[in-house]
């Protein structure tokens, strides 16, 4: 059973920082790609930023240089540094790795519960 766990929503004003954390665990052969998604109320989910294995990355284009991801392959997890913070981040953010969890099954991708973010004043 493989299981996702975001942790470091909450909320913050304008302008904050916020650090979101993702840790993987469970029945775990290989992961390939992380990244992180965001879905705002009425609004489809949209990718914020993914991670190779490899540590290359790519951002959606709405958060520019204001995010930063990140991963420790040693711990399974990856990170979301959220700097200047705007309202329009507000949304439930999503984990998602690309997990195989024997080596003779393809990968599949595994998603978290999603963790709340609140930019308020």
């Amino acid at each position: 059973q493989v299981q996702l766990v975001e942790s470091g929503g909450g909320l913050v004003q304008p302008g904050g920082s916020l650090r979101l954390s993702c840790v993987v665990s469970g029945s775990i052969f290989s992961i390939n790609a992380m990244g992180w998604y965001r879905q705002a109320p009425g609004k489809e989910r949209e990718l914020v930023a993914v991670i190779t294995s490899g540590g290359s990355t790519n951002y959606g284009d709405s958060v520019n240089d204001r995010f930063t991801i990140s991963r420790d392959n040693a711990k399974n997890t990856v990170y979301l540094q959220m700097n200047r913070l705007k309202s329009e981040d507000t949304a439930v953010y999503y984990c998602k790795a690309e997990i195989r969890a024997i080596a003779i099954i393809p990968y599949r991708d595994y998603w978290g519960q999603g963790t709340q973010v609140t930019v308020s004043s």
